[in-house]
């Protein structure tokens, strides 16, 4: 239940968001004498699952005046991260503190009240890559290369 409200919770603070953002996006274009000061930030993620990242890129798209403009994949010794191109920054800390504020409403429709601090639930087992947090990209990696050498024989001992 708590989630339920933690998930509605976010999509009207998004929406709040969406409308704060074409207010400010018109008045730049609209008014004489506004300048944009426009800012390209790395932001370190918390959000761990591929849903939480895509859902993290699309909040920051979909709202006016910021833009995702890369990713960087993460790997168990760093955290991914995203590249936003903000429009209207008042400095590269207001745009990050912005961004983890985002981040953390997200993650506690996602995971619950605990937000960025709660334990994600136990994944399914299966192979995963030690140095990238994508597990079926290196899952895909691996079954490519045993079916591009049909001519040697796989054994038991080679599955494991």
């Amino acid at each position: 239940m708590r989630r339920l409200r933690n998930s509605i919770s976010y999509v009207l603070w998004i929406l709040g968001e969406i409308v704060k953002g074409s207010v400010d996006v018109a008045k730049g274009v609209y008014s004489p004498g506004t300048r944009s000061s426009p800012a390209i930030v790395e932001y370190p993620l918390r959000a761990t699952t591929d849903v939480e990242i895509i859902m993290m890129a699309s909040s920051i798209t979909i709202t006016p005046g910021t833009l995702v403009v890369g990713i960087a994949h993460g790997t168990l010794e760093e955290s991914s991260s995203l590249f936003v191109h903000a429009l209207f920054a008042e400095s590269r800390d207001q745009v990050t503190a912005d961004l983890s504020e985002m981040e953390e409403r997200l993650l506690r429709a996602t995971r619950g009240s605990g937000g960025a601090d709660a334990s994600l639930r136990a994944r399914r087992g299966g192979l995963a890559d030690e140095r990238f947090a994508d597990g079926q990209a290196a899952r895909k990696a691996h079954d490519h290369v045993r079916d591009a050498r049909p001519d040697r024989p796989t054994t038991s001992e080679e599955e494991r």
